[in-house]
């Protein structure tokens, strides 16, 4: 693509030498002006320590989040007070795209460790959409792709196995990793065992047997929260094809 005609929020924010948001871009030709008043509505939020929520659920929608460092959590409290993770997100990834139709936040965004963001006010960003040519398509491009990559994986964990699971997982992680510039073979695990199975509708001693069965066939590495892909084409074999042995947690699968 013609540099001139791109913005990512990477060239939008001069104070963000170091930020890896180039994929949430904006492929449409713009003028300088436009540029500064796209760039005058973000707002670089100071880090958030690890366990905060970004937004909370029940809370009117004000604004979408480019995540520039660190990880979250989607969480939605029920009634009687469960936990529920329905998704995690990272570096290059937008947050609270599922708040726009109803206008109000129906989960909560907790930071895994310490986390950055870029604000960008929605009320101020539809108002620019009707004066940028491209702008409002392009932010339908950017939810679409999202919500249907989360909703294509969380249909393909259906009937899986535990370890289909947790391998399909893995290699998810890695994957988004690798879309956004960062490494798919080695990274940390920000979220904690707990956070995992709760997501994945499995108990916590069976991701910490898998985990131990992973290293111990050679798949992979885990030193603290440091994981590293050892074997890809055999960790990508076991989400296909799985074991006969670790079927779903039938109270807890999802």
């Amino acid at each position: 693509m013609n540099e001139e005609k791109v913005i990512t929020l990477n060239s939008l924010a001069k104070a963000c030498a170091d930020c890896h948001l180039q994929d949430v871009c904006l492929p449409i030709g713009i003028s300088r002006k436009d540029m500064q008043r796209l760039d005058d509505i973000i707002k670089r939020k100071r880090p958030l320590p690890a366990g905060q929520a970004l937004f909370r659920q029940g809370e009117d929608f004000r604004a979408l989040y480019a995540i520039r460092s660190g990880s979250f959590k989607s969480v939605v409290y029920e009634n009687n007070g469960r936990e529920s993770i329905n998704a995690f997100h990272f570096p290059g990834e937008i947050l609270g795209l599922d708040s726009i139709s109803e206008r109000s936040c129906p989960s909560s965004a907790i930071s895994l460790e310490t986390s950055s963001v870029c604000e960008l006010p929605f009320e101020e960003l539809e108002e620019l959409a009707q004066h940028i040519k491209g702008l409002q398509h392009q932010l339908l491009r950017i939810m679409s792709r999202e919500i249907k990559a989360e909703d294509a994986f969380l249909r393909s964990l259906t009937h899986r196995s535990a370890d289909q699971r947790l391998a399909s997982f893995i290699i998810n992680l890695a994957e988004r990793r690798g879309n956004h510039g960062y490494s798919n073979h080695e990274f940390k695990l920000a979220m904690s065992r707990s956070d995992i199975a709760n997501y994945l509708g499995l108990a916590v001693e069976t991701i910490s047997r898998l985990f131990t069965r992973f290293q111990n066939e050679g798949l992979l590495e885990i030193r603290r929260k440091k994981l590293k892909i050892l074997k890809p084409e055999a960790l990508m074999v076991t989400a296909r094809t799985g074991s006969d042995s670790d079927k779903p947690d039938s109270n807890l699968a999802k």
